[in-house]
């Protein structure tokens, strides 16, 4: 029996049903767990959560309607004792840092052995951490990264113009500058910030509250 003294409460969510057959599979016949349910995507999976007491959720990340990134949100704040171990098959910086932020206990890809999985939902539903390492990887990276230089004054202007759905153009005329300065800006506040479009510079400098 797990360290609860009753089964740990699963919920699997994934938008393909194969995959929940396959991790339902993995846990049906363990006297340690018991599945209370399966989700196809996030809404689906928040409501079931709310009505169905759940130690852990695996989480799926990219699933329509809502993701798992924003389920993870939700479920902090309707089901605080909730773990949530995100499996999924993406390691990138834009898929696993977000979840980790969001709130997931751990993160494992998909290609996880078997009993690695079992284990860490043991460890998940004692709220222990768990990470594969490619994850570890990631996050080792981007606590290596050096820090980053700060935007100018002009930067955080154009910056807070494209937050509030600016074009080039007509950041330009408010601004009384060329399309080809704020170009030139926007390039610096992408390297700046470590992103590649206007959609992550945006995201980034929230993140770091860059922006009110």
């Amino acid at each position: 029996m797990s360290t609860l003294d009753r089964p740990i409460r699963l919920l699997i969510v994934d938008d393909h049903p194969v995959v929940r057959d396959g991790l339902r599979g993995v846990f049906t016949g363990d006297p340690d767990f018991e599945v209370v349910g399966e989700a196809g995507d996030g809404a689906e999976a928040v409501a079931m959560a709310e009505r169905n007491p759940t130690d852990v959720v695996l989480m799926d990340l990219r699933m329509p309607r809502m993701g798992g990134v924003e389920a993870i949100a939700r479920l902090r704040e309707a089901a605080p004792a909730t773990r949530v171990l995100v499996l999924t098959t993406f390691d990138t910086d834009r898929d696993v840092l977000p979840a980790i932020e969001a709130g997931a206990t751990g993160y494992l890809l998909k290609d996880a052995p078997r009993d690695e999985l079992v284990r860490a939902v043991r460890a998940a539903s004692r709220g222990e951490s768990v990470l594969s390492p490619a994850v570890v990887g990631r996050l080792m990276g981007q606590v290596r990264k050096p820090t980053q230089e700060a935007l100018s004054r002009r930067e955080l202007d154009v910056l807070k113009l494209i937050a509030d759905g600016a074009t080039n153009r007509e950041a330009a005329g408010q601004l009384f500058v060329s399309e080809a300065t704020i170009k030139t800006h926007l390039l610096h506040i992408y390297d700046k910030l470590g992103v590649r479009d206007r959609a992550g510079a945006v995201g980034e400098a929230y993140k770091r509250r860059l922006l009110p």
